[in-house]
């Protein structure tokens, strides 16, 4: 491939992915020649700096806001893939003892007798919409609210955990397994679960199209599923069109 064929693609992703795309970066560039460019932020950071008039080829983001952008006309046609996703696990300090999360009862009582809590943002991030809702499952929102902190890990929140600010965290399992310090327990309870399915498009007006697909196809390619669950997370690639 001659220097004119090599194109740059900027890959604008939340954070959750970042620890796949690690392995995924340096084997695309050396088959490909292309280069990757990439960009990390929080879910609705990246919503506003597309809407400011930064310029993406491909993004990597929660399934719901990659449809809604699809409809709106902001992605090419049928590009739109399911790669992974990944469930809400609890964290610790490395070191401490793990508590007891198998079953619903397990974790109301951990959650209730922990010194201190922490999960994402609900109003930054899906993951803590989706926990406020198990805390009033369980019947203990009001109870833990003043021992809990909301931070996102973009903003440190599973840091909180390593540096033995908060006892217990619960956040992606990917965002856990990124950080230093600090040890996943195990995802909540089956009941009690929800997946967060993150997917790929190209931008409707990406400068680099197709150098921009073929890095989608070697994302959901089969042969490299053990990148993903390395990660956290489980493949479920497939065409969202």
């Amino acid at each position: 491939m001659s220097q004119a064929q090599r194109s740059q693609i900027c890959v604008y992703s939340s954070g959750a992915p970042r620890a796949a795309l690690k392995p995924f970066a340096p084997e695309f560039e050396q088959a490909t020649g292309h280069k990757l460019a990439f960009t990390f932020d929080g879910v609705d950071a990246i919503r506003r700096r597309l809407a400011s008039g930064e310029k993406a080829d491909v993004m990597l983001l929660p399934s719901p806001m990659m449809a809604a952008m699809d409809q709106a006309g902001a992605l090419r046609p049928q590009s739109r893939t399911a790669l992974a996703r990944v469930g809400i696990g609890v964290v610790v300090r490395r070191g401490a003892a793990l508590p007891d999360i198998s079953k619903p009862e397990a974790l109301h009582k951990t959650l209730l007798e922990a010194r201190s809590i922490a999960y994402s943002d609900p109003k930054l991030a899906p993951s803590g919409i989706h926990i406020e809702r198990v805390l009033a499952q369980l019947g203990i929102a009001e109870a833990v609210r003043p021992k809990t902190t909301l931070r996102t890990p973009f903003d440190g929140g599973v840091a909180l955990i390593a540096n033995g600010d908060v006892e217990i965290g619960m956040f992606l399992v990917s965002e856990i397994q990124m950080a230093e310090g600090v040890k996943l327990v195990g995802l909540l309870p089956s009941e009690l679960q929800s997946y967060l399915v993150f997917a790929g498009a190209v931008a409707v007006d990406s400068a680099s199209p197709e150098p921009a697909l073929a890095f989608l196809r070697f994302l959901s390619d089969p042969a490299r599923q053990d990148h993903w669950k390395t990660a956290g997370f489980e493949p479920v690639g497939g065409a969202q069109n």
